[in-house]
């Protein structure tokens, strides 16, 4: 019985989704082309008929929901609408959301793999500022336009990935939970966007 038509196209969205789900949880290093292909249910010899190499599916690994449109539906509760006139906000409360934070497999991978990214090549780098980039684009997009709302986006993209890199080193559950919301509520701030409410955050 022949594949479908795109069988192609499904199978290399599975390796990705595969290398995504190893990559976020045990670093480039610690994974084998043959624990990602397994996780699709193929062999390893079957790699290189999607790919040239571990470092080629990398770069295609390096994204978000910045330039995934089904990204945001992946951690549980969290909806971001990077349409809408108050994207801003809504990207700090999901980035630096509890459910973010506890999704290891599904993290965005500018959490995950950026001492990574710094060893690696031109390839994986340029792929790692696309997303930073489309970061910056959306918070900029729901803020005033003026001289200086290009450095107010990128300083939020910052303290949005940084404060989560940092949040994810920290062994104490009450300190990593205090710093989400302080970055929080900076970021917020910054952007000149209300804070965070209380009571019943989803975060």
């Amino acid at each position: 019985m022949p594949y479908p038509s795109d069988h192609r196209s499904t199978t290399r969205a599975q390796i990705i989704e595969s290398a995504r789900r190893l990559f976020n949880r045990n670093g480039f290093d610690n994974v084998s082309l043959k624990q990602i292909m397994a996780g699709v249910g193929l062999t390893h010899g079957g790699f290189y008929s999607y790919f040239k190499g571990k470092s080629d599916l990398y770069s295609e690994v390096l994204g978000c929901f910045f330039t995934d449109p089904n990204w945001k539906n992946r951690w549980e509760g969290v909806e971001v609408d990077l349409a809408s006139s108050d994207a801003g906000p809504q990207i700090i409360r999901a980035y630096l959301s509890r459910q973010h934070f506890n999704d290891i497999e599904n993290t965005c991978p500018m959490v995950a793999l950026p001492s990574d990214v710094s060893r690696a090549g031109k390839t994986a780098k340029r792929a790692f500022n696309s997303v930073f980039q489309a970061m910056v684009a959306a918070l900029e997009r729901s803020m005033p336009k003026n001289r200086s709302s290009a450095s107010k986006a990128n300083a939020i993209a910052a303290i949005c990935v940084g404060g989560m890199v940092v949040a994810r080193a920290i062994e104490e559950g009450k300190t990593a939970d205090q710093l989400r919301d302080d970055c929080m509520a900076v970021a917020l701030d910054i952007g000149g966007w209300p804070p965070a409410k209380r009571g019943k955050p989803k975060h």
